[in-house]
């Protein structure tokens, strides 16, 4: 018992922490509560939910009408996911902008944990059986199709027949309710590996004298983040519970009825931009994998005397187009297949992945 204590301590009360450390650091502890809202809610939900195609979608609506705060429950973890990526986007652009890359098994971790909690949310967004859950289930699945000689096997396999019907919604249930439990294992590793060398700071120094205990200091100030966004998050649920909710989701999955313009949730349309604007299939689905798994490459292809871009003017530069290139991919994923959206995304797709390329160039002609 005291060991336990003493490894709490070690970890939330007098880990040397760096005195500079701004609000932008608040993100990674604002995820672990948006994991633990998801946790609580998302169970909550299974108790009421019926993993059956016929009986599904209407589970949902005795779950909001019938259950005592049934909707509130609902709702929480819709848009707790959306809050979940929300800020992961915000934390990951911070460890990019302030070289959190350069921790490397650090850097390695929080990107498999991404990739998990996509996977995560994917499968999530298919148990309401409405018709944009069935079609992007569907849409998304078929890609693996694309891979040479085992595609469609692997296609069949996944769905558990030849279309997806009740077997792929109840093991899409039963993956859905697993991985979050995976995360926090994840999770613990990628803290273990952040409190082996300890955060970085904005001016990205080396320096271990600068130092003050985590507590009481920076947890006030993760106290004051999450007063900030409770407060959003209600505002959200209780003003417009569904406002990110695709309307065509609120209609019973239909295999016979195809929707106008099939699209994911906002978190991937970045992803789905990528996807559409390469031609080939096999080439869309490579380059939708590389989007997320190009941020490995940073640990081993910049080496910087100074972690942060504040340092270089050119960076700062850089980032700031990358940040706008991946909001207008995720504005371009939401629009239909036509011009001119087809060569606008082929253009920005360019861009995202040019700032991989051109970023370690510029560090040699700089430093």
């Amino acid at each position: 018992m005291k060991k336990n204590f003493k490894i709490i301590n070690n970890f939330l009360i007098n880990l040397p922490t760096p005195s500079n450390i701004s609000y932008w650091w608040n993100f990674g502890s604002i995820l672990g509560v948006c994991l633990l809202v998801q946790l609580i809610s998302g169970i909550f939900l299974s108790m009421h939910y019926t993993p059956s195609i016929n009986n599904t979608f209407y589970s949902l609506i005795h779950i909001t009408r019938d259950v005592n705060f049934g909707w509130m429950t609902r709702v929480i973890h819709a848009n707790g996911a959306s809050m979940f990526f929300f800020f992961m986007f915000i934390h990951t652009g911070r460890g990019i902008y302030y070289g959190s890359f350069l921790k490397k098994k650090v850097w390695i971790s929080g990107t498999l944990i991404m990739l998990t909690l996509m996977a995560t949310a994917f499968l999530g967004y298919v148990l309401p059986w409405g018709q944009m859950s069935f079609w992007g289930a569907t849409v998304i699945t078929n890609l693996l199709s694309a891979i040479p000689y085992l595609g469609n096997t692997l296609v069949s396999w996944i769905w558990g027949g030849f279309s997806v019907e009740n077997p792929t919604l109840n093991r899409f249930f039963s993956f859905h309710f697993i991985l979050p439990f995976i995360l926090c294992l994840m999770i613990m590793f990628h803290l273990i590996f952040l409190h082996e060398k300890g955060s970085s700071n904005p001016l990205g120094l080396k320096n271990k004298i600068d130092k003050i205990s985590f507590h009481p200091y920076f947890t006030i100030k993760d106290l004051y983040g999450f007063m900030l966004v409770f407060f959003m998050f209600l505002f959200i649920n209780f003003k417009t519970p569904f406002l990110l909710n695709d309307p065509e989701n609120f209609t019973p999955a239909n295999p016979m009825v195809t929707p106008p313009h099939i699209q994911p949730e906002w978190y991937f349309l970045f992803a789905y931009a990528i996807l559409r604007s390469i031609p080939n299939k096999l080439g869309g689905v490579l380059a939708l994998f590389m989007s997320i798994i190009i941020i490995l490459t940073l640990p081993f292809t910049m080496n910087l005397k100074f972690k942060s871009s504040s340092m270089y003017l050119v960076k700062k530069i850089l980032f700031l187009i990358f940040c706008s290139t991946f909001m207008l991919l995720t504005w371009i994923g939401a629009k239909p297949v036509e011009p001119p959206f087809i060569l606008i995304g082929q253009i920005l797709t360019v861009i995202y992945f040019s700032y991989f390329l051109v970023n370690p160039f510029l560090y040699k002609i700089t430093k």
